[in-house]
């Protein structure tokens, strides 16, 4: 099936690996359930992915003219219900059993899905499930070369200690937009020390964890003050941001 896109919507399509992994959580689904939400659909590629597998789908787009593709590729699914809205302000009649939201980004900074999930998880059944589950956000002292918040994109940077978890999520629970964290890190080699590279593990389900992708939370990659450090320094970082504000919510200090 030919998908009609935006540019954007075009991009997340070619990725692959971000497709193969909803798609294998979807079909480990149940099959034959009442009613499944798609919250920000984009091109509807997950709504297709559901089709069979739900008496009801409804899926919610804010953007007009991606709702218009969505729409016209999913037309011709007679269980399919493509609406034109900001999920915050949807008027929810019913529970489902599943909500599909791939509002994603990197630890959640600069995309919405915790805002909306809080909004829209009410009308899930008791039972109820998300897809995704949850996400699981580390980080690496790193040297770079830029010195502005930015994505790990065809750039050069040295990574100077090993991975940390510092906060696991899941969309079950309620989530407080506002983050902070003291992060506690020790310099695995000599260097100059100059930013933090985050990474966030998506979690499909109990069986899917799925790195970062082209298109599913590319590394981001954030500036500190400059200081050298040697092997065995031990470093605490306080990092806040809030969770769909964008990356200029970011905030950054040594302790």
């Amino acid at each position: 099936m030919k998908f009609k896109t935006t540019p954007y919507q075009s991009d997340l399509l070619k990725d692959t690996g971000r497709l193969s992994v909803f798609y294998q959580a979807i079909q480990e689904y149940d099959s034959d359930r009442d009613l499944a939400y798609d919250l920000g659909c984009g091109s509807g590629i997950l709504s297709y992915f559901l089709a069979d597998k739900f008496k009801e789908i409804i899926s919610i787009e804010m953007d007009k003219k991606t709702y218009g593709c969505a729409k016209e590729n999913l037309s011709d699914f007679e269980n399919i219900q493509v609406i034109n809205s900001d999920v915050r302000d949807y008027d929810f009649e019913k529970k489902a059993d599943l909500i599909v939201c791939e509002m994603l980004d990197t630890a959640l900074i600069d995309e919405e899905e915790i805002p909306v999930l809080n909004h829209a998880k009410e009308f899930l059944k008791e039972n109820g499930r998300i897809i995704p589950q949850g996400i699981i956000n580390a980080v690496e002292l790193a040297c770079l070369e830029r010195d502005y918040v930015h994505w790990d994109e065809e750039v050069n940077y040295e990574i100077l200690s090993d991975e940390t978890i510092f906060s696991e999520l899941d969309f079950l629970d309620d989530i407080e937009p506002e983050f902070k964290a003291t992060l506690k890190l020790k310099a695995t080699k000599d260097g100059l020390l100059n930013g933090l590279k985050i990474t966030t593990y998506t979690k499909l389900n109990d069986n899917i964890i799925a790195g970062p992708m082209p298109m599913l939370n590319p590394p981001l990659l954030i500036p500190l003050e400059e200081r050298q450090v040697k092997v065995n320094d031990f470093i605490q970082v306080e990092l806040k941001y809030i969770m769909g504000n964008g990356i200029e919510s970011i905030e950054t200090r040594y302790l």
